[in-house]
């Protein structure tokens, strides 16, 4: 259900991402200088040079380019990158890379044409691993892997005075969301999700809303209870906006199921 088939009060995406940035964690200008070699399980290697705090030259395979982009140090030896592509308006990837441990994990956004793919949302995300550095050298630490971790798991997201959100993580590919403050009060649906553990207390949740054209990438981080995100949409005036969105979490109940009756 997307564009005229929505409900009449239902709000655009400009509507509920004005001021949905107020608790997030400031960027970073600490990659400024440096450079990173990534390497992902699909066999796509993309160079990463940082020219200053918020613009980078970028090369993926024979392609190249030199972009905006943002980085949150999100938790110890981990940052956040979200790169947005100007000759690539509809599409932009975030890198989630511990410094560390070398692990990364890219997801990349795409908003597709109306009509391109009836039924599922407008906004399409993929998950790809991979490594910081010299692939042949082994990387440290936990591999990014879909995680069932949140499935049953009910929490508050208190993005601003004005955006308080209760997610109820579903299954593993469902969450269902309703706004408990703010624009959005007494609207909620059940949208299609993406979780990854990034380490230990730290996940990658992405999804994809039915309704509007509209998705997110998340990185969670359980120790400092923070979320920190984007999401990538289009507005009540047809434009493509990437959009900066964090808040404080806070866990409120746990489900649990019988063996065998457990969610997908």
């Amino acid at each position: 259900m997307q564009g005229n088939d929505r409900p009449a009060d239902w709000k655009n995406f400009d509507d509920f991402a004005a001021g949905i940035a107020t608790n997030r964690l400031p960027t970073t200008d600490a990659l400024a200088g440096r450079s990173l070699k990534i390497t992902l399980k699909d066999g796509r290697a993309i160079d990463l040079a940082f020219a200053s705090a918020d613009r980078l030259q970028w090369r993926d395979g024979d392609a190249t380019g030199a972009d905006w982009y943002e980085a949150i140090n999100v938790a110890p030896d981990v940052v956040f990158i979200n790169l947005t592509f100007a000759a690539r308006p509809t599409e932009d990837e975030a890198f989630i890379v511990n410094t560390r441990t070398r692990r990364v994990l890219s997801v990349r956004e795409r908003v597709r044409a109306a009509g391109e793919a009836p039924g599922e949302p407008r906004v399409a995300q993929a998950y790809t691993p991979g490594v910081v550095g010299d692939p042949a050298i082994a990387p440290t630490g936990f591999e990014p892997a879909p995680s069932r971790d949140l499935v049953g798991m009910t929490a508050h997201y208190d993005y601003s005075p004005q955006h308080l959100y209760e997610h109820v993580y579903l299954s593993s590919q469902r969450y269902a969301w309703q706004n408990l403050v703010g624009v959005q009060r007494g609207h909620g649906d059940v949208d299609l999700t993406t979780t990854y553990k990034f380490d230990h207390n730290q996940y990658v949740f992405g999804f994809r809303e039915f309704i509007i054209p509209v998705a997110s990438i998340f990185f969670y981080n359980w120790d400092a209870m923070r979320s920190t995100g984007k999401f990538l949409g289009v507005t009540s005036e047809g434009r493509v906006e990437n959009k900066p969105a964090g808040a404080f979490i806070s866990i409120k109940s746990r489900t649990s199921y019988d063996p065998g009756k457990e969610p997908v």
